[in-house]
């Protein structure tokens, strides 16, 4: 520790959120750089390490390592679209010859033309590829330390197969792989369904590790059923006769603008016949968005939902990708007097309006002109009556009935999910839980193959398109959910299996006595094949001594001081059970050697 590139802090860092991002820069692993960018100390760099070797042991029984530039040149990303698909999240950089680079947010164009460079007859399918790498993308809003940053390292790895048989076993093959990893790492985890986003391909699964400050919702049921919060669909209700529903009747609503304000001034202004309640499930609430597209363009869009549920930003932008997705502002409004703040309802909006036309571009598609663009929760069903905004200041409709009075554009999930909602395959309610996403698999297809002309010839002589798979693994993600996980008051308490090292020795005192005993403890335990960190500084006190041990997290920590010369034992302290022991000295070598061992044994046998 003298020697060391050691570092603590005592106290938290200004800009940190979460736990892990807290103790990570307290405890000397890591160091800000610039926001969402960090600098890897040793510390970090071992336990970074560690988890790329089990990473890449298991990856390496059905895959075989490469490594790509991380600086790649603009076309193949071209040829997919992605150039602009990825807008500002891309870091896109001209060379001194004015050509065109970025930094790779992910590698699936490379992947793909490297296997098209090399690979010409089904024979030589299938083969699956893997890179362990660092990639950039430029998050808005990088947060809790290397959870989301600008610069990550990824385990991204690529399959290749002549047809969707073959891509289903590669596909099993790297979800079997995963479970592995994440079981070896002591990671909890769930699979769920998933969406596929810009990526595509035709299905995808997330592996998340439940944590409270994780990014990502996701449900899952008694009976099996488990999904991204983005991926859940909604279970379309029946039609419902409207045949005993009145005409749609306009009315005046002063100082109704909210959804609460609007139920409660109803029930008491106009209470229903049949004396049941209005609730916020009766309305529909009309929510307006803007959409940027890849080319630049912007779209204004209204979402029509429930009004006792709250459009969910992230299953929006699911839904409208590779758009990205804000609130309209007031220029937009101002652009659109139609769409009257706090009174929207359907008649002014999409196919309801007057103002619709159908047109045809350049190329002899059917374009929708004249009116915004209007989307329903699919809850919205042909014969459900609202009560919504009539598209005057103060004024609403009652008993609007959806298909009879007016229709949309289409349907869309950007309702949010709640705790009870019932599960799209009738599994049973949803319970929703947090998680941060730790990897993702998808079954890409041919999009990128057929983009990048990437065919092989099969047995008739005939060119095939090639069918893929992707599959990555968050590694800086990975460590900060281990970090998130396992951590107390006092600071880290890593796995054996990660920790950078498995024990610490603390020479405890000012005689010298104890400082040999500690550095032949220390180096007895180095020739037994254990990686040992020896705290040998002079000045420092005991208690900052124990202090900085219980940071920096190392599974045990084996104390020589007072009790060597009074009854020539030694303390061996468990990190992450707190349980003490004395042994004499002569023995602890042995004695922490021996539990080095059955503590990775376990983790093994438990993988």
């Amino acid at each position: 520790m003298s020697q060391a590139f050691i570092r603590t802090l005592r106290e938290d860092p200004a800009d940190a959120e979460v736990a892990s991002h807290k103790l990570l820069v307290r405890a000397g692993y890591i160091r800000r750089a610039a926001p969402g960018v960090y600098t890897w100390l040793p510390l970090g760099l071992r336990t970074l390490r560690k988890i790329e070797a089990i990473v890449r042991e298991e990856m390496d029984t059905i895959s075989q390592e490469v490594l790509f530039p991380a600086l790649l040149p603009a076309e193949p990303y071209r040829a997919t679209g992605r150039w602009d698909d990825y807008g500002p999240t891309l870091f896109k950089l001209t060379d001194r010859k004015d050509a065109d680079y970025l930094l790779a947010p992910t590698h699936e164009e490379m992947f793909t033309l490297l296997v098209k460079d090399l690979y010409s007859s089904y024979k030589d399918l299938p083969v699956s590829i893997y890179q362990i790498q660092t990639k950039y993308r430029d998050e808005a809003r990088p947060r809790a330390g290397v959870i989301r940053g600008r610069e990550f390292v990824m385990k991204d790895s690529y399959s290749f197969d002549i047809d969707d048989a073959g891509l289903e076993a590669s596909y099993q093959a790297h979800r079997a792989v995963y479970q592995r990893i994440f079981q070896r790492l002591g990671l909890e985890y769930v699979i769920v369904n998933a969406m596929s986003g810009a990526m595509g391909g035709s299905h995808s699964e997330e592996f998340l590790h439940p944590s409270p400050i994780g990014e990502d919702t996701f449900v899952r049921t008694d009976g099996g059923y488990a999904a991204n919060a983005e991926a859940v669909t909604t279970p379309v209700p029946a039609d419902v006769d409207a045949s005993g529903t009145g005409p749609a009747r306009e009315v005046d609503t002063p100082d109704a603008s909210t959804i609460e304000t609007l139920v409660d001034f109803v029930n008491a202004a106009y209470p229903r016949a049949d004396g049941r309640a209005w609730t916020a499930a009766d309305t529909l609430k009309n929510v307006v968005v803007a959409l940027t597209h890849p080319s630049g363009e912007r779209e204004l869009l209204v979402v029509g939902i429930p009004g006792d549920r709250d459009v969910d930003m992230r299953r929006l932008e699911a839904a409208v990708a590779p758009a990205e997705v804000e609130m309209a502002t007031d220029a937009d409004f101002a652009a659109h007097p139609e769409l009257v703040r706090g009174y929207i309802g359907p008649a002014a909006i999409g196919p309801n309006s007057p103002k619709r036309r159908v047109e045809r571009d350049t190329d002899g598609n059917e374009v929708l002109t004249g009116s915004v663009r209007y989307l329903l929760d699919p809850r919205v069903v042909p014969g459900t009556a609202w009560v919504t905004g009539a598209n005057a200041h103060q004024r609403h409709v009652l008993d609007l009935v959806a298909g009879r009075d007016f229709t949309a554009d289409g349907t869309i999930e950007a309702a949010e999910i709640r705790e009870g909602d019932p599960a799209p395959d009738g599994s049973g309610p949803l319970h929703l839980a947090r998680g941060i996403e730790l990897g993702h698999i998808f079954a890409l297809g041919r999009k990128y193959a057929r983009a990048l002309d990437l065919t092989v010839l099969d047995e008739n002589g005939k060119s095939r398109v090639v069918t893929m798979g992707s599959y990555g693994i968050g590694v800086t993600r990975a460590l900060a959910a281990l970090a998130e996980s396992n951590h107390d008051e006092q600071g880290l308490a890593w796995p054996i299996q990660v920790a950078p090292y498995q024990v610490q020795v603390l020479a405890t005192g000012k005689d010298d006595a104890v400082f040999e005993a500690a550095a032949d403890l220390a180096g007895a335990l180095d020739e037994a094949g254990v990686e040992v960190l020896y705290d040998d500084r002079r000045k420092v006190s005991a208690g900052v001594k124990f202090k900085d041990a219980e940071l920096l997290g190392m599974p045990y920590t084996v104390v020589v001081g007072r009790d060597l010369a009074k009854e020539g034992t030694v303390e061996i302290r468990d990190r992450r059970s707190g349980e003490r022991t004395s042994v004499p000295a002569e023995q602890a070598a042995a004695h922490v050697r021996d539990l080095v061992q059955a503590a990775l044994s376990r983790d093994e046998a438990h993988a």
